[in-house]
């Protein structure tokens, strides 16, 4: 016995600019974060250790 396909359901207009829009602002966001002093205690592990 088949198990019959569900479509998928499509953003259109006004709510598909929303999405989008949101999107873009979060992804912007989530590149600003900074990890330049776990890299640093990273490195320094790493070279107590002559792994670097």
């Amino acid at each position: 016995m088949a198990i019959a396909i569900k479509s998928i359901p499509t953003l259109k207009d006004n709510v598909a600019e929303v999405f989008v829009s949101k999107a873009e602002a979060i992804s912007a966001k989530r590149a600003t974060i900074n990890f330049s002093k776990q890299v640093e205690s990273a490195k320094s592990i790493l070279k107590k250790a002559n792994m670097r």
